[in-house]
């Protein structure tokens, strides 16, 4: 047995107290690089361009809208309201006739039933609401963390939790989202919570809770029809899925009908505007180019769909519908025209499901090295925090802001390379006979 430096080093980063002080230093980094790198870099770069930053919390538009609606009968989706959100986000509404205004005009881009999570806020003071809502997401996201574990069945021992739920609320992407208080991190809450509920059995609650996380559809829709597709298939034994969630939908849309006739419309079109002034570009446009970007996402759909028979045929196991869940918000995130980091946070199962597969021994050269690039992406954000945290004790502020977009270098490549070592999962999963399981694993 090889007693040198690296066979200490190796045990060393097994060592529980040595995983969690890791983990704790790079949360710890990004905490800083958001705080004392670029967000001073954001506010100086405004101030020079002459650019109002707003209140940035994507919240206050849907907040806003949904008092305006509940309180004052008016349409939130009309071209007043969204002056009036302008103005208390912005502080003025913008004007096109600036090219430093920001190009997001911040309207109800939502589905109205989104209000009914809203009424017990409508009375306060948003600042108020504001101070809550932080809390309340990382109370969220924290509770995710728990969720799809429990999903997955694993239980890899308390320091390796906590490292986990320090990373994920250390993340760029986490960060970013209860800074912007964004309802992404309300949705993946939501569907780490219906994920539980469905390999624990509880069909019909998990059904009525992705209803609910329709709230944002573009993050839940692969997903959503897959599962519906999960429900017909296996009709008897899965029916009640369906019925939680079709039943919930309905209710929330007829409910918001009621609400606002006609709102399914004003969404549409809002959603439309929304996708006109924010450019509508997925990470494969990006990568690709728009013309190639679109075609692949196209492909991409169309295999997932050529797979979901033998996903949906397969008993219904934890291990199975892991890797369901998180190849479908994997894909979601490649192929959705937004790449905001925040949604990111949907990314989770799917790192955990990549983390378990690795430790058995049995999974092929080509997936561990996807599964390195993949980590290596991933890590990268934390591997620059740390060093511009490091840099900032040495060299003047101005200095290490100049370097702001080097944690954000990968951020394009995070979800592709991620549902590209997911499709090797896929793959095996494939070659087994329906009906059978994989050798089972001993993930501890």
């Amino acid at each position: 047995m090889s007693t040198g430096p690296a066979s200490t080093r190796k045990s060393l980063l097994r060592h529980p107290l040595s995983q969690l002080v890791l983990a704790a230093c790079l949360a710890f980094s990004m905490v800083f690089f958001v705080t004392r790198i670029l967000i001073p870099y954001q506010v100086s770069d405004a101030t020079l361009q002459r650019r109002p930053r707003g209140n940035l919390s994507d919240l206050y538009p849907r907040w806003l809208g949904a008092r305006e609606l509940w309180l004052h009968g008016r349409n939130p989706y009309s071209q007043e309201v969204t002056l009036e959100i302008q103005s208390g986000y912005y502080g003025r509404p913008l004007d096109p006739s600036k090219p430093a205004d920001p190009g997001d005009q911040q309207g109800f881009a939502y589905p109205a039933y989104v209000t009914f999570l809203l009424i017990p806020t409508l009375r306060l003071p948003f600042e108020t609401v504001r101070i809550g809502f932080t809390w309340l997401l990382v109370a969220l996201t924290a509770a995710s963390v728990f969720c799809w574990l429990r999903m997955l069945r694993w239980t890899p021992g308390w320091a390796a939790t906590a490292a986990v739920l320090l990373l994920t609320l250390g993340s760029f992407a986490g960060l970013q989202g209860v800074k912007l208080q964004q309802l992404s991190l309300v949705v993946a809450a939501l569907l780490s919570a219906s994920a539980a509920l469905l390999v624990g059995g509880h069909l019909f609650a998990a059904g009525v809770i992705l209803a609910i996380a329709t709230i944002k559809p573009q993050l839940v829709a692969l997903l959503a029809a897959f599962l519906t597709y999960w429900s017909v298939i296996e009709w008897e034994t899965r029916r009640n899925f369906l019925f939680g969630f079709a039943m919930t939908l309905a209710l929330l849309c007829l409910g918001a009908h009621w609400l606002l006739p006609g709102w399914i419309g004003y969404f549409w079109h809002a959603l439309h505007e929304y996708q006109r002034y924010t450019g509508g570009q997925s990470r494969l446009d990006v990568l690709l180019g728009p013309v190639v970007g679109k075609g692949a996402s196209a492909l991409l759909v169309i295999g997932l769909a050529a797979v979901s028979y033998r996903l949906a045929k397969a008993p219904s196991n934890p291990r199975t519908l892991s890797l369901a869940f998180s190849t479908m918000l994997a894909a979601t995130l490649v192929v959705m025209p937004n790449f905001a980091p925040y949604n990111e946070v949907l990314l989770l199962p799917a790192v955990l499901v990549v983390a378990r597969e690795a430790l058995d021994p049995a999974q092929s050269r080509g997936f561990r090295l996807a599964a390195a690039a993949a980590g290596f992406f991933l890590a990268w954000g934390w591997i620059a925090a740390l060093g511009l945290t490091l840099a900032s004790c040495f060299a003047p502020a101005a200095t290490v802001q100049r370097a702001w977009a080097a944690p954000l270098w990968t951020e394009f490549a995070i979800a592709p390379s991620m549902l590209l070592t997911l499709g090797l999962l896929l793959v095996r999963q494939i070659k087994t006979p329906l009906g059978e399981e994989p050798r089972p694993i001993d993930y501890r």
